[in-house]
């Protein structure tokens, strides 16, 4: 069974910087994509970003383009979110999250992720 364990959320002031983590188990990390999404108080859950499996493709809403950077390492079974110049929207839940299959894809929807983690909480104050 995989498990996702989310870190590294916090309350944080805008423009300020916080750098997530999820660490992966239960299969072979290096052979998935990975992703992460958010869900913001009231709304719906959102796709933040997806890696591939060796890191070289990535992709991003376009809401954090040039804010935020999705990495991995794969030695430690670990995908990284780095959010910069952080704005009070994007106070959210942040949550990693793959799928069974070990394709890419630019862009995804909830609905099609199949191992979640449980989240981990990022606050942007103004």
């Amino acid at each position: 069974q995989v498990q996702l364990v989310e870190s590294g959320g916090g309350l944080v002031q805008a423009g300020g910087s916080l750098r997530l983590a999820c660490t992966a188990s239960g299969r072979t990390f290096s052979n998935y994509a990975m992703a992460w999404f958010r869900q913001a108080p009231g709304k719906e859950r959102e796709f933040v970003a997806t890696i591939n499996w060796s890191g070289g493709s990535t992709s991003y809403t376009d809401s954090v383009k040039g804010r935020f950077t999705i990495s991995r390492d794969n030695a430690k079974n670990t995908v990284y979110l780095q959010m910069n110049s952080l704005k009070p929207e994007d106070t959210a839940i942040y949550y990693c999250a793959t799928r069974s299959r070990s394709s890419y894809a630019a862009y995804l929807l909830p609905g099609s992720m199949d191992f979640w983690g449980k989240g981990t909480l990022v606050t942007v104050s103004s």
